[in-house]
């Protein structure tokens, strides 16, 4: 535990800055943090005001056939740092709607904001990332946005988004969304992390891609002998680009006696993508006590031993909780400690009707961990859930 430390008072929820983290990471690729993250859905305003009324999104942006757009419309929703666009195709001919015949509804860009959106496009094509979109212009009356895509793992695009030169509402050929219907935000801040879900033998691939295309730093392993239960296993490594501002952990299946909850996402989304979005809060009792009230639904309690054992789990760091544990266990939040902190954590059912994507929200008191301390706990929450569903 960092000396510094030496209460309760001491402890911050983590912000990052654009100060250099990992030394290890090349950063050739200098990200300033993630710009939107883009879901290909079937239908969009259905979709938007789900994540109004859930979640606590604010209306933001439009584009659509009122705004010139013929083949998609486009709602821009917004939640203090966090900024996400629900896209549905207007035709039966739209790659976007092919997208979702195959995928279900899911993430298919994860745009990270750059200054120099060129420089990011030609730095990893030229390491061997496949464009998905050159570097573009894009013009108003407010100014100009640079965007240029490459392909990551299964269908997912990272766009690179260099915005400046401008000061519109968002991207140039969207409109302000004027809404009667602004829920109050439940406290979420930014995207701590986005996890992606790969096949068999393939998680070191793209561990060497993101290292060799984005330079970016593995700096924790999970193998099959840390996460497994009784059924089911994974594998994960976590990616992360210099200042810390963007990380990826990457799962793949291992042999267990069943079948795990990777398994079970490669088989309903038919191929790899995002698995879930980790949402950073300062407060994650009153947003989970808001989001239970909005009817998002998250996975069951982990047993009492789990809440009983957590003072001599934390040890020392047991001292720095401000949260009392009944009202964790109340909200079935999980606790997890490292040599920074500790952090609390809880997740979401999958929000989609395929038991693909779902949400974390994260509170982090000075950890940097993911959890490490909870994967037994929560895998087998999830392992209930797939019982139910006859997937595990």
């Amino acid at each position: 535990m960092s000396t510094e430390i030496k209460n309760l008072k001491d402890l911050q929820n983590v912000e990052y800055s654009l100060e250099k983290l990992f030394s290890e990471a090349e950063d050739f690729l200098p990200l300033l943090g993630t710009d939107y993250v883009e879901f290909y859905v079937g239908n969009a305003k259905q979709a938007a005001h789900y994540y109004k009324t859930a979640f606590g999104f604010q209306s933001l942006a439009y584009a659509g056939l009122e705004t010139g757009v013929r083949d998609r419309a486009s709602y821009v929703l917004k939640q203090d740092k966090i900024r996400i666009i629900l896209t549905t195709a207007l035709n039966s001919e739209s790659p976007i709607g092919e997208h979702v015949k195959k995928h279900g509804d899911g993430v298919k860009v994860i745009a990270l904001w750059v200054d120099d959106a060129r420089s990011a496009w030609e730095e990893t094509t030229k390491r061997g990332a496949v464009s998905f979109m050159e570097p573009t212009v894009e013009t108003d009356e407010h100014g100009e946005v640079v965007r240029a895509g490459i392909y990551t793992y299964g269908e997912t695009v990272h766009m690179f988004v260099e915005r400046k030169n401008y000061n519109g509402i968002f991207l140039p050929g969207y409109q302000k969304w004027e809404s009667d219907y602004n829920p109050a935000p439940t406290g979420l801040k930014f995207i701590d992390h986005m996890v992606g879900n790969v096949g068999w033998g393939e998680m070191n691939t793209w561990v060497k891609w993101y290292e060799d295309v984005m330079g970016f730093v593995n700096f924790l392993s999970f193998d099959d002998t840390q996460i497994h239960t009784e059924y089911s296993a994974l594998m994960s490594k976590v990616m992360s680009n210099g200042n810390g501002r963007i990380k990826f952990p990457i799962n793949e299946p291992a042999e267990g006696n069943k079948r795990s909850q990777i398994e079970e996402y490669l088989d309903f989304y038919e191929g790899p993508g995002a698995q879930h979005i980790a949402v950073a809060t300062d407060n994650i009792i009153e947003t989970v006590k808001q989001l239970r009230a909005h009817g998002v639904e998250f996975l069951s309690a982990p047993p009492q031993a789990y809440y009983d054992e957590i003072p001599a789990r934390l040890g020392e760091h047991m001292s720095m909780m401000n949260e009392p544990i009944p009202a964790l266990q109340e909200l079935s939040i999980l606790v997890d400690a490292d040599e920074e902190g500790y952090l609390l954590q809880i997740f979401t059912k999958p929000v989609e009707d395929r038991p693909t994507l779902f949400f974390e929200i994260i509170q982090r008191m000075g950890a940097k961990g993911f959890g490490a301390g909870n994967f037994k706990a929560l895998f087998e929450s999830i392992e209930r859930e797939q019982e139910k569903r006859g997937t595990l």
